[in-house]
This record gives C-alpha cells, sequence and structure tokens, in this order.
C-alpha cells in the first residue's frame, strides 16, 4: 500500500480526488485528514519582567535575576509591566485581532519545582485580545516548486509569566533550579486547529507511482512557514527577539489525525520544539507514527510528547487521561485591565490602543508585495529576501542609492553571497560584510570590472579581511581586473584556435557545442579575467573565417 498527500489549500478536495484517480489508480480511498493547531510563547522584549523590576535578559549568571515577587516570597505583590501590555497590544494589531477593552489576570495552578508560588499568573479566560488571523506563504527550497498561500485563526492571544528553568546534574544526581526567567513576560498565541492535510491510499501495487509537489506530505512545512513569520513579525514589531535557541520563542503543536468528515479525534501535544525546522520535522514524525497505529488497528493516547531534535522522533513525556484541574481563579492582587479602544488619548494608567496602531511598521506581507510591485522581483525571490532580513537590508540599500538592476541584485545576495556564508557555516545575521563593501563589489561586477568568478572570490576574500577593507584594492591587489579591451581578447580567442586546430575542425563540421570548450579553454588559460561576453562574440567572428 503506498501513500500520497494532497494539501487542501493547493486545490479543492473533489479536486483532489478526481486528481488521484485520473493520474494514480481508480482503486483510491480516502484514509486519513491530519490536523495542526499551534501554540506559541513569545518572551517580550523588555528590560524588566512582566510583574517585578527585576531585569529579563538572557544568559545571566544562576539566580542573579531574581526578584523577592519571583521567588514567591511571602508579602510580595505583583505590579504590572505597561510595555509589556504594549507590546502584547501592537501585536495583536499586527495579527488582525480583537483587542479586548477589559481583560483579567487568573492563575493557573500547577507544581513543579520551578515555579515557586505554586501558581502561573495568565488571562486564559479574559485574553488581552481574540479572533485574529495569520496569513504566511509556504515555501520551502527542494520541497515545493513554487510558493502557495494558507492562514491560520488565532483564537486569543494573552500575557502570562514565564516559569524558571530545572537544571538536571547527573553527577551530583540532583536537581537544581534557576529562576533567572522565572517571571519574564511571555505572550501565549492560541492557534485554532486548522492546518490539514489529506492522506489517499491507492492499493493497486502493480502501479510505478511518481509523486509530484501535490503528493509530498507538506504539512509540517506548513506549520514551520507559519512559526517563521511569526518570528518576522514580532521581530519587526520589536516585541519578541524571535531567538528561538534562547528559548525567546517556543513552539507546542497539538496533531491529530480522523477520517476526513469526522469530528477532531485524540490529539498528541508536542511541547517546547525550539527551532522552525524542528517544527516540521516533529509534526511530520507525529503524523506519520500516528497513522501507523491507527493502520494497525491500534487507538491513539491523548498525551504529552517532546521532540528528540537528534534522532529526530517525538517521545512520550506524560500522558493526559485525566485531565488536570488547574482551578483557575481570578488573580486578588491585580485589577482588571482595561484600555482605550476609541481615542488617541493615551494616560498613566490607560493605553490608546488607536496611538498603538499609528506605530505598526512595515509588515512581511507588505514588503514582500512591495518587492514584486515595486522592484519587479520573481515571488520567489521576494519570499526568499524577507524570510532573511540581514538580505532583505542588504537589498534595500544596495538599490535606494543608485539606479543598480534589482533583479540582478537579489539574484547576487540569494545565490552568491549565500552559497559563501554557507560553506563557511556563517548565519548570514552574523555576515561581516559591510553595505559599502557590497555596494563596491556589486559596482565592480555591473560595470564589467570583475567578473562573477571573481566577484564570488572577492566575497570569500572579504572575510579575512579587516571590516570595510577597500573592495577595489584588493582588486588591484590581487590583478582580478577584468580584461574588456577587444583586441586583447581577440588576440587571446586567436591563440586558444590555434593551440586546439581539433575543435576548431569539430565545430566547422556541426558540432557547434565545441565553442563552449573553446571559452573553457580560453577562460582557464586567462584565469578567467576576459570578459566573456565580447569573448563569445569575438570567437564566433574569427570561427567564421
Amino acid at each position: 500500500m503506498k501513500y500520497i498527500y494532497v494539501t487542501k489549500p493547493v486545490i479543492k478536495w473533489n479536486t483532489c480526488l478526481n486528481y488521484v484517480k485520473r493520474n494514480h489508480s481508480t482503486n483510491v480511498n480516502t484514509k486519513w485528514q491530519s490536523v495542526v493547531g499551534l501554540e506559541v510563547h513569545a518572551q517580550l522584549n523588555t528590560e524588566s519582567k512582566l510583574f517585578s523590576g527585576a531585569q529579563n535578559t538572557f544568559g545571566g549568571l544562576v539566580n542573579n535575576c531574581v526578584s523577592l515577587f519571583d521567588a514567591a516570597i511571602p508579602g510580595t505583590l505583583p505590579v504590572l509591566n505597561r510595555k509589556c501590555v504594549e507590546l502584547g497590544v501592537i501585536t495583536a494589531l499586527a495579527l488582525s485581532c480583537k483587542v479586548n477593552e477589559v481583560s483579567s489576570f487568573d492563575r493557573k495552578h500547577y507544581f513543579y519545582a520551578d515555579l515557586p508560588a505554586g501558581y502561573q499568573i495568565t488571562q486564559q479566560r479574559a485574553p488581552l485580545a481574540s479572533d485574529g488571523v495569520i496569513h504566511f506563504q509556504v515555501f520551502t527550497p527542494g520541497i515545493h516548486k513554487k510558493p502557495y498561500k494558507k492562514s491560520s485563526k488565532i483564537k486569543q492571544i494573552q500575557l502570562e509569566q514565564d516559569s524558571g528553568k530545572s537544571l538536571h546534574d547527573s553527577e551530583l544526581k540532583r536537581s537544581l533550579v534557576d529562576l533567572n526567567r522565572a517571571g519574564a513576560p511571555l505572550i501565549e498565541l492560541v492557534f485554532e486547529p486548522d492546518l490539514e492535510a489529506s492522506y489517499f491510499y491507492i492499493s493497486n501495487s502493480q502501479r510505478n507511482i511518481s509523486l509530484n509537489p501535490l503528493d509530498i506530505n507538506i504539512d509540517g512545512e506548513e506549520a514551520a512557514a507559519l512559526v517563521k513569520e511569526l518570528v518576522l513579525i514580532v521581530q519587526r514589531l520589536g516585541a519578541c527577539s524571535g531567538r528561538m535557541e534562547e528559548g525567546a520563542l517556543r513552539v507546542d503543536a497539538n496533531v491529530s489525525l480522523r477520517k476526513f468528515g469526522e469530528p477532531l479525534s485524540t490529539r498528541t501535544e508536542i511541547k517546547n520544539i525550539g527551532s522552525i525546522r524542528g517544527v516540521a520535522g516533529a509534526v511530520r514524525h507525529e503524523i506519520e507514527r500516528q497513522r501507523t497505529i491507527l493502520d494497525n488497528g491500534g487507538h491513539i493516547i491523548n498525551e504529552t510528547r517532546s521532540w528528540d531534535a537528534t534522532n529526530k522522533v517525538t517521545i512520550a513525556m506524560r500522558d493526559k487521561e485525566v485531565v488536570q484541574d488547574y482551578r483557575y481563579m481570578p488573580e486578588p492582587n491585580l485589577p482588571p485591565l482595561r484600555v482605550n479602544l476609541h481615542t488617541k488619548e493615551d494616560t498613566q494608567d490607560v493605553i490608546s490602543v488607536p496611538l498603538i496602531k499609528d506605530t505598526i511598521p512595515e509588515l512581511p506581507e507588505d514588503s514582500r508585495r512591495k518587492l514584486i510591485e515595486e522592484y519587479d522581483l520573481r515571488e520567489i525571490s521576494a519570499i526568499q529576501l524577507v524570510n532573511q532580513p540581514a538580505l532583505l537590508h542588504y537589498f534595500y540599500q544596495l538599490v535606494s542609492d543608485v539606479a543598480r538592476n534589482p533583479t540582478k541584485v537579489a539574484n547576487l545576495l540569494l545565490n552568491d553571497l549565500l552559497t559563501v556564508l554557507n560553506k563557511r557555516k556563517v548565519d548570514v545575521e552574523h555576515c561581516t560584510i559591510t553595505v559599502n563593501q557590497m555596494k563596491e563589489l556589486t559596482d565592480a561586477l555591473l560595470n564589467k570590472q570583475i567578473n562573477l568568478d571573481i566577484y564570488r572570490k572577492l566575497l570569500d576574500e572579504l572575510f579575512d579581511r579587516p571590516i570595510d577593507f577597500s573592495v577595489l584594492e584588493i582588486i588591484k591587489e590581487k590583478g582580478w581586473t577584468l580584461e574588456s579591451d577587444e583586441t586583447v581578447i581577440e588576440q587571446k580567442c586567436k591563440e586558444v584556435l590555434d593551440n586546439n586546430p581539433k575543435l576548431v575542425k569539430k565545430y566547422k563540421d556541426g558540432k557547434v557545442k565545441m565553442l563552449n570548450s573553446l571559452l573553457g579553454i580560453l577562460a582557464k588559460t586567462t584565469s578567467n579575467k576576459m570578459d566573456m561576453a565580447v569573448a563569445t562574440k569575438k570567437m564566433e567572428e574569427l570561427l567564421k573565417k
């Protein structure tokens, strides 16, 4: 039995079924539909914590950023951080959420060593905002041939405090607690379970099936694309650093499988996924795990699982057969949170939502549209540039002051710069090449002072030079200036033809591909410093004589 996968946003359901029957087998049946919903915790970019004045930072000395309130010392009271509310509101507005005029805080009780008070202050029942939507592009090179659009609804956005961190010492054989993170400000974004993919099976095992992009299991890629878009949005807003490797943004994925048209079935929750690729891998693996169990007549257990990024599997943590009673109760030490929805009047006690709305910057989707409409870039190029803020910054700087060709600039960044960075295993965010160096380098190529091969060599060379070292000085030092004098190029072409009479004869006998071989020899013998456009023209002229 062979499975194929078709996602609903690409084509309609009936079209999917007809497509499968027409292209694969008449003996086709609907089997499963996966459903994925995400919960995302984003740590807010504030100097202090949600309810205390302790420093909100990453990587500090253990238990060095802890106030008396964070440690749950009796008699201490919470004081709401205004900046946290502002960042929560701007995030909600950017995601088209309805900001609630009145929201309130609850105590959610559970007992972990890293939660000193025995409860977490959150907004489960009356959240800051609700009913939003995030629109995003799904495109993973090597998996998708072309991008497609997808959206997911947001049930609610709530403010809450983070817990501390348990440290398990294998040598001392005991657990320690770091409370630096306790009380750190979070917004939790609860998405509806609306990321769906439909699974078919065909029983004709004799047929040799060739899968195309519509058939690939890409629901994990959709979840990853949603998280990527969210990271870009909160970074643009300045609400969150988005550094998943630091735990600034953590993802929980709820995954279930059901027969098509049936209600939602038993789900599993994958906790604290720490990377975008991890989201794709965890969701994909969990769907396959559940599908295997169901195909073999088993049942899915309602449980919490973790993602093992090394072995790329989900691992059982604890079951949820008995619903935990968190004993929600109103937080008695915090009054209801009120915001001004109607006027641009900001006071010390009440935040003006319209004022915050005016500060929303250009969002990722706006940037993609701008790149396509104003700069005439391909959709794929626009998506890739926006997905890498550092590359987008290079692009805007390179096309803003001088009329450089936007398409050529984008291609140089996405193809050549990224190739060098990947070879050196350097993240684009940590690229040491300055904007001025990129301008010099790009102008040298576009003005035909150098060719593409030398351009790539210069990119590599700049990593070993002091910051802001002149590109033109390197070109002069290395003797990498492109030869564009037609007389010199013609002479070099004659030398190649004289030294390769057999290739010349084959060309004149009709094997025109020999031209490429002759040009390759020219490039090699001249250290690839000829203007190949001029060389091609001169070589053809000489061959026709």
